[in-house]
Parts: structure tokens; C-alpha cells; sequence
């Protein structure tokens, strides 16, 4: 703690240092008349090469004010309005508090015969809640992607893996002329649009569609940012196509195709590989070569992605996978927008498992460490395939009220394949289990989710009725096939379960939610809110169990302990009240009402019906608080309070004995899961400085958490129900700070950030109650340079250390850390020519003898731009010391796992990548030296 408290210290004097090394100018604007302009832009840009400097907007009375550092170079001072003559003037140097008291503009009105002279349009506006950039008022290297624009705009931050932040908000929404581009969360626009199309790039705080219909204020944290297409751009195709081939048979394949025509657009993807990767979103430097670098797909270095919602890879391993992808968007019949997208993904998944697990068991009085030790190894193969259609179409009904609806299909199939084996010994080293088996599981979903949102607006403004009905229908039936020997040792005695059996697996959920809210304005910022929710949950599980018989050579007998049915359905009506405080600086909102819930569930097992039928009422919270101190500076509050109801296989008396060394069974005294959600943030960015730091704690405290109640036999054969306890919560707390540097060509930023946490956990082991206390820490720092063009140098450090107190159990803690260090460098010189070199370093402290503790990873690429910069050949090695390594330690409330999994060693590969563009029918040529994907 000593460390985190210096670095919190150091954190805080270079801040102070930061923002004390600045000056106020402040004024008033007005037009002709002398009447007050609201929102008119401010700001200041360089003589030199017209960079914004900093930027504020007028308030109600046109009064305006900027903290800016101090300026010993020449700079203008620009004011601009919609639909006025905007005002410039030159200051040689800024180093002193300055009031430039009424500026007047003039309006842009002329005569027919005079020549019209339009204003600059200003490279930064805020229009409501809006922040708006003019994307040509920044340099960006010629054929950079959007990625490398957002970056250069004020109080954006990329993280290596691929957050976006704008002043301390993380977005999570990205659009493109208003509709999703492939998917929401836009990291697909991201990689693949090219600067030079955007027009505008707005950012605004992300809101449900029940806001955005209803105008109102957002209730999250997060921002969105909606990519506006230059009118110019807006017409013709742009794209590109690579294929590989390497070492080892690793291969890869992508294309991608974009045509726009004014509304109307259209998008292919395409890829294929067997290189852990989707193929088409790629930093064309490092390509997938680690996992941070194709993050914007999925955050993972060892073969998971996830594509729309679908998961391929099951998150270890090698994965082959191909991928199709189609997206449309226009406007039908003036009113009707609809947007379009489709996805058909195929994945193979390949990984060899080695897991030791330590499972601690209660104090029994003797002072000895009581536990069992289990060493397992596994080889999986998982095949899965899958159709995504995930639609939005917007109908506006007339200048009031607009009607939304968006359907999503999902279509999957999966098929796995386990063979594994496992010991298991006491903590004298005794023998007390062993097994050994195949499984085959095949599995065939379908899902059908949907929101139809409904909002009409009155003539008294803000007063409104908002309707919104979404549902979600999954069926998956399945089979899977079990065959497996276990044997138990006690006492000399040896017992064994063989197993030779098919499970047919048939599950269905049915869920439904219908919401109405109606507004009424009290004054101009106070709104009352009355809301009332219906919603219907069921689930569905019927099974049948057979065993294999010799003499028929089928699954033909009939295995009752195998078969069940179970259902549970939860009807909740929760009518609520609550009141809106919209200000200029703040925005507050409180509701509060009632849940009355109907929970009814239903079992047949062993010939024996049940039923279970309880009624709940259950008061429900929710308060959003967001207060803007000034331009840059935010405090955001969020507090819940709901309850989560158990599912049928725990409140219901079947046995799951699908598992010859684990049986479950539930609990019907077992109440819901009771829990409050707590959130606060604060955050700044002074552009003026080119400094900003965000700090957020949140926690979640269960008042009657579902946790497991387990019986362990001395033969390790475990029994489990379930039972409630209080005071079981998670908590999460830190903060970031960046700060830029900038001088003539070289610019220089540093990151920040520590993050960490406590967590109180608990459970019971054969009928003793256990407690883990869990903290833990994780400060990182991250260094970019770059020079002009021509070279960027990024190095990075991060440290996590986990430690965890036991109650009950006869060893006390445990804990762990890790070091993660990389170095990485791009280099634009000569021209035509781009090198990437990323090396880094990882250790992990506490696994257990035979696991390797640390690995070097080195990736380095090479390409060359030629034929106009339209073709790139590439050459890149992945893993140049072969020492990649899929090793990790997870420390839980009564246990510890090391495991290592199979991941991508060294190989080769080269590439050749074409790209196309053309805008309004002519071809554009690439700029420059710049080998960007666009």
C-alpha cells in the first residue's frame, strides 16, 4: 500500500503542478442588436497550423470564460454562430488574465448582388448535449482509419485494448449517419472507415431507446459516438482484400466491400483463418498477433472472439473460423428507416487442458490443512455454427410520435467433444478418486429477442406517454453422451460408477416485458414520472436419460434417475412513481414503487410431482444523479435496488446425477436474491493542458446471496444445495490520468490508472460456514511518443496483486501478482515502408510447480506500400522466441485453480492486401507515405 499511496501523491502534485500553470480570458457575445448569443463557439487555434489550442461556449447571458495555459506563440481568438459572420484576431502571445469584454456579431445576410463570404465552421460545437468535432479541422496521417481520428480529438482516449473514453466516459455505442454500422458497438467502423469520409463526429451520452424516442435526458454514464459521412463522401465504394499464407499451414483471408449512395449503404465482410482471429478488423501493423490488438473483436490471446452476441472459440485453445457478413441501411418511403445486418459464422475450435485444483475444506480441530488436490488434463474439439440477424426499423408517424422496432434471429448449432482424465488425493497424499471418460454433446438453439418502442409527445412540452414491449423466445434441444469409469477409495474399500448413457436435453424460455410511462411537466425543469411494468418469465427443462444396452447395440434403457422436468415462472407487475430535475448543470431522477411478484415452479422426478408456489412484494429504487461542475468537470451517482429470483433446479427437490463425482439438488426454502448496485465517478479534462483524470467506486451489496451448501464425501464425491446468506458484496474502485505533451513534431503522452477492490465472499462446506476477504490492486502506466509521422514509441507497464483471508479454513491466505510489460514500435521511414516490433514480458508469481511462471512474447511485422499505395505486401512472425505461454492462477472463496491451455506458437506469414477507393466515380489515389488501411 505504501507503493499505491506514493503513486497517488506524485498523481496529485504533478496535477496541481498541471492546471496551475494556466490563465482566465473571458467576454461577452452578442448580435447587432445587442441581444445575448447562447452557445456560441470559442476558441482558440495557432497561427502556425490552425490546432485547436482550447475552446469554450457562451452561456445564456453570452457571457463566456476559458482557463487556457499560458501562450508565448501567436494564436487566433475565434467566435462563431450559426447563421452569423464569425469574428478573428491575432494575439502575438496569451501569458495574462484578459477580459475582451462585448464582442458583437454581424449577421451573414447580404445582398443579392454582394459576394457572400461564408465563416470558418468551427472545429469544435456544442449544441445541447452534443459535442460536435468538424473531423478536417484535425490532422491525421493521409488514409488513416477513424480509429487514428478520434485519437486526435480533445479528451478522446484509446486504450491498447481498444476503450474508448471521451472526458473520462466510456463509449459504448458507435453509429454511422445515425444507425449502427454492423453492430452497436461500432469497433467495426472503427478499423475499416477512413477518415477522410467523415464529415462530423458527435458525441453525446448514450440513451435507451426509450430516451432517445422521449427526448430525455440519458440515465447511464456512458457516451456514443454517431459518425456523420461528408455529403461529398457520401456516394461510391471503398474496401479492400488480403489473403495469407505461412508456416505451420496458418493461413488467413479477408474482404471487405462498402457502398454508399446518399442514405442508402451497403457492407460486406468476409474472412477466414486459422489464427485465432476474425480476419477484417485489423491494425494492419500488428494484425492479431496479440490479443490486446484485436480486442475491438474480443478481448482475449487465446482463441475466443464474439461476434453480434455469439461466442466461437470457447475462449482457449485454436480456433478456425469463417465469416460472412452483410449490413444495409436506408430510407423507405420517407418516414421508414431500416437497418439491416446479417452474420454467418463457422468455428473450430481445438485445445489441450492441464488443470490442478486445491479445494479447501473446514477446520475439523486438528490443526492439519485440510483439502483435496485434483490434477486433470482434457483434449477438447468444438465445432460450432451460426446465423445472426439483428434488425432496426424506425417509422416516424408525424412530427410527434415514432415508432421503433428492432427483431433479432439468431440460429445456432454447437458440437462438442471432451476426453479428459483426473486423480484426486487428500492432503496426506492418499489416493480418494479417479476417472476417466468421453463426452459428445450436440446442441441445436434458436432465438427470437425483439423491442418495439412506442413514444408520442403532447403540445405542452415535456409532457409525454412512452409504450415499450420486448420479448425473448430460446429453444435449444440437445443430446449429450456420456461415457465414463470412476472409482472411489475408502478404507481399503474400492467402489465404482461406469457409465455408458445418453442425456436428451430439451429447454425453452419465454420472457416478456411491457412498460408504460407517462411524464408530466410541473414547471420547465421539474418533471413527474409514473411508470407501471409487467413482466413474465418461464423456463422450461425437460430431460430423458438412457442407458446403453450391449444387446441391442442402442441408448434403449430407460435411466429414471436421469430423467426430470422442471418449470418456474415468474409473473411481476411493480407500478412506480418518481420525479426528473433537468437543469442547465444537472440532471436528477428518483423513482420508487412496488414489485409483486407471482413465483411458481413445477417438478416430476422419480414418479413424484412437486410444486412450489410463493408470492413476493418487494419495494424497487432507482436513482441517476449526473451534475456538470463546468465545461470539462462531471459527477455521476447511480443507486439500485432490485431482487433476483432463483431458477427451478434450485428451489426444486430433483437430483442432477448426470455427473458421477458432482450432485446438485435445490432448496424450496430458499428465498430470492436481494442486492443494492452503488456507483459514483467523477471526472475532467482540461483541454487547455491536455489534462484529464476520471476516479469511480462502485459496489454491489447482497442483503440474502444464493450460495453454494456442499457436502464433501471422504471419497471427494461432492453433494450440493443451495441456502442464503447476508453480507456477501463486491466493490470496485480507481482511476486513470493522462496528460499530453506536445512541442513542434514530437508529442508525448502518459496513462495512468490503478484499479482494485474488495470482495466478501462466503458459503458452507459440510455444514461449516467459510469467508473469504479478497483485495486487490492493479496500478498500470502507459507511455506514447510519437514522432511526427515517421515513428511511434509505446511502452507499458501493469502490476495486479490479489491476496485472500479464509475464516474456517486451517490455511489463512493466499495471494498472487503478476507483471505485464510490453514495448512497442512503429516506424513510418523509409517511405513506402512501415516496421512494427511488439515485445513484451509476463510473470506470474504463485502457480504451482510444473506450470511455467513467465514468457516472452515478441511479434514483429514488415510491410511495403506500392502500385499508388493501392497494394501491401507484409511479412510478420508471430511469437519470434516460441515461448508463448496460456498459463493462470484463479483464487475463489474455498479454492485455487492453475490451469494451461493450448495457445498460438511461432509462426510466418505473408501477406498481399489490395485496396479500392472511389468517391463520386473517380478512383482516390493514396496520399503520402502512409500505408493505412484507407
Amino acid at each position: 500500500m505504501k507503493k499505491s499511496s506514493l503513486l497517488l501523491f506524485l498523481f496529485l502534485m504533478f496535477s496541481t503542478f498541471c492546471f496551475a500553470q494556466s490563465i482566465t480570458l473571458k467576454g461577452v457575445v452578442t448580435d447587432d442588436t445587442n441581444y445575448p448569443l447562447e452557445s456560441a463557439t470559442v476558441y482558440l487555434t495557432s497561427v502556425k497550423d490552425s490546432t485547436v489550442v482550447d475552446y469554450t461556449i457562451t452561456k445564456k447571458n453570452g457571457s463566456w470564460e476559458m482557463k487556457t495555459r499560458k501562450i508565448d506563440e501567436p494564436v487566433y481568438l475565434k467566435i462563431s454562430f450559426i447563421g452569423m459572420a464569425s469574428y478573428s484576431k491575432r494575439f502575438e502571445i496569451l501569458k495574462a488574465d484578459d477580459d475582451f469584454g462585448t464582442i458583437v456579431l454581424k449577421d451573414n445576410a447580404t445582398e443579392l448582388s454582394e459576394v457572400v463570404i461564408k465563416g470558418e465552421v468551427p472545429p469544435i460545437r456544442i449544441k445541447s448535449d452534443t459535442l460536435e468535432f468538424n473531423a478536417s479541422s484535425f490532422k491525421v496521417r493521409p488514409d488513416a482509419n477513424v480509429k487514428e481520428l478520434l485519437k486526435q480529438l480533445p479528451g478522446v482516449e484509446i486504450d491498447d485494448e481498444g476503450k474508448i473514453t471521451v472526458n473520462g466516459k466510456e463509449v459504448n455505442q458507435i453509429l454511422v449517419n445515425g444507425k449502427p454500422f454492423f453492430d452497436k458497438d461500432g469497433k467495426i467502423a472503427l478499423q475499416n472507415l477512413p477518415s477522410e469520409i467523415i464529415n462530423k463526429v458527435q458525441v453525446t451520452d448514450t440513451k435507451t431507446k426509450e430516451e432517445e424516442l422521449s427526448g430525455e435526458k440519458a440515465s447511464g454514464n456512458n457516451a456514443s459516438i454517431n459518425l456523420t459521412i461528408d455529403e461529398d463522401k457520401n456516394k461510391g465504394v471503398f474496401g479492400k482484400a488480403m489473403a495469407g499464407y505461412g508456416s505451420d499451414d496458418r493461413y488467413e483471408s479477408s474482404l471487405l466491400f462498402n457502398y454508399f449512395k446518399d442514405k442508402q449503404r451497403f457492407s460486406v465482410l468476409a474472412s477466414s483463418n486459422n489464427i485465432n482471429s476474425t480476419g477484417f478488423s485489423m491494425d494492419e501493423i500488428f494484425d492479431n498477433m496479440r490479443g490486446g490488438r484485436n480486442s475491438n473483436i474480443y478481448y482475449s490471446g487465446n482463441g475466443s472472439f464474439n461476434i453480434n452476441g455469439v461466442q466461437f472459440g470457447g475462449g482457449s485453445g485454436i480456433t478456425r473460423s469463417n465469416m460472412v457478413g452483410i449490413s444495409f441501411s436506408d430510407t423507405w418511403f420517407k418516414k421508414l428507416e431500416p437497418n439491416i445486418n446479417y452474420f454467418y459464422t463457422s468455428a473450430n475450435n481445438e485445445n489441450e487442458n492441464r488443470t490442478r485444483m486445491e479445494l479447501f475444506l473446514p477446520d475439523d480441530g486438528t490443526g492439519v490443512d485440510k483439502k483435496n488436490i485434483t490434477n486433470s488434463i482434457s483434449k477438447s474439439e468444438s465445432d460450432q455454427y451460426a446465423h445472426n440477424v439483428n434488425t432496426q426499423f424506425e417509422y416516424k408517424i408525424d412530427s410527434t410520435s415514432t415508432i421503433n422496432y428492432s427483431p433479432r434471429f439468431t440460429k445456432n448449432n454447437s458440437k462438442n467433444r471432451n476426453t479428459s482424465s483426473q486423480t484426486t488425493f487428500n492432503q496426506d497424499d492418499i489416493l480418494i478418486n479417479e476417472s476417466a471418460g468421453t463426452t459428445f454433446s450436440e446442441t441445436d438453439t434458436d432465438n427470437f429477442e425483439s423491442n418495439l418502442d412506442y413514444h408520442k409527445a403532447f403540445r405542452h412540452k415535456g409532457r409525454g406517454i412512452s409504450l415499450s414491449l420486448s420479448n425473448e423466445n430460446n429453444k435449444s434441444e440437445g443430446a449429450n453422451y456420456n461415457q465414463s469409469e470412476t472409482y472411489f477409495y475408502e478404507d481399503g474399500n474400492t467402489t465404482s460408477d461406469i457409465r455408458n448413457q445418453v442425456r436428451y436435453n430439451r429447454r425453452a424460455v419465454d420472457n416478456y416485458r411491457l412498460k408504460a410511462r407517462y411524464s408530466e411537466p410541473v414547471t420547465d425543469s421539474l418533471k413527474l414520472i409514473i411508470n407501471t411494468e409487467y413482466t413474465s418469465n418461464q423456463q422450461i427443462e425437460d430431460r430423458e436419460g438412457f442407458d446403453f444396452d450391449n444387446a441391442t447395440g442402442d441408448f434403449s434403457i430407460a435411466n429414471d434417475a436421469l430423467t426430470n422436468y422442471l418449470s418456474s415462472k415468474t409473473n411481476t407487475v411493480t407500478p412506480s412513481a418518481g420525479i426528473s430535475i433537468n437543469k442547465s448543470k444537472y440532471y436528477f431522477s428518483f423513482e420508487a414503487g412496488t414489485s409483486i411478484s407471482q413465483f411458481d415452479n413445477f417438478s416430476s422426478y422419480m414418479g413424484t410431482d412437486y410444486s412450489l408456489n410463493k408470492t413476493y412484494i418487494y419495494p424497487t429504487a432507482n436513482f441517476y444523479g449526473n451534475y456538470r461542475l463546468s465545461q470539462s468537470k462531471y459527477l455521476y451517482a447511480n443507486y439500485s435496488y432490485d431482487v433476483w429470483f432463483p431458477q427451478a433446479s434450485q428451489v426444486l427437490p430433483v437430483e442432477d446425477l448426470s455427473n458421477a463425482l458432482y450432485t446438485t439438488t435445490g432448496n424450496p426454502d430458499l428465498d430470492p436474491n436481494k442486492y443494492h448496485n452503488f456507483y459514483l465517478s467523477f471526472g475532467d479534462y482540461d483541454y487547455s493542458t491536455r489534462t484529464g483524470y476520471n476516479i469511480y467506486a462502485s459496489a454491489n451489496l447482497t442483503t440474502s446471496d444464493i450460495v453454494n451448501n456442499t457436502t464433501i464425501a471422504p471419497t471427494g464425491k461432492t453433494t450440493t444445495t443451495y441456502t442464503n446468506v447476508s453480507g456477501v458484496y463486491n466493490s470496485w474502485l480507481g482511476g486513470s490520468f493522462s496528460k499530453l505533451f506536445k512541442k513542434d513534431e514530437h508529442s508525448f503522452r502518459v496513462n495512468i490508472g490503478v484499479s482494485g477492490g474488495l470482495d466478501k465472499g462466503k458459503g458452507y462446506t459440510n455444514g461449516e460456514q467459510y469467508q473469504s476477504d479478497t483485495y486487490r490492486i492493479a496500478p498500470k502506466i502507459a507511455v506514447n511518443y510519437d514522432f511526427g509521422e515517421l515513428l511511434n514509441i509505446s511502452p507499458s507497464y501493469k502490476y495486479t496483486y490479489r491476496k485472500t483471508d479464509y475464516t474456517n479454513f486451517n490455511i489463512g491466505s493466499q495471494s498472487n501478482f503478476t507483471h505485464v510489460v510490453n514495448l512497442q514500435t512503429t516506424s513510418y521511414w523509409p517511405k513506402h515502408f512501415v516496421f512494427g516490433n511488439d515485445f513484451g514480458y509476463t510473470y506470474n508469481s504463485q502457480l504451482s510447480d510444473g506450470f511455467k511462471k513467465d514468457f516472452f512474447l515478441w511479434n514483429a511485422s514488415l510491410g511495403y506500400n506500392f502500385y499508388n499505395d493501392q497494394l501491401l505486401f507484409k511479412v510478420k512472425v508471430y511469437d519470434i522466441l516460441n515461448q508463448n505461454l496460456g498459463t493462470s492462477r484463479t483464487i475463489s472463496s474455498n479454492s485455487i485453480y492453475d490451469q494451461q491451455n493450448t495457445v498460438l506458437k511461432r509462426y510466418v506469414m505473408f501477406s498481399l492486401t489490395y485496396k479500392i477507393k472511389k468517391f463520386g466515380g473517380k478512383e482516390t489515389k493514396s496520399r503520402g507515405n502512409s500505408f493505412w488501411m484507407f
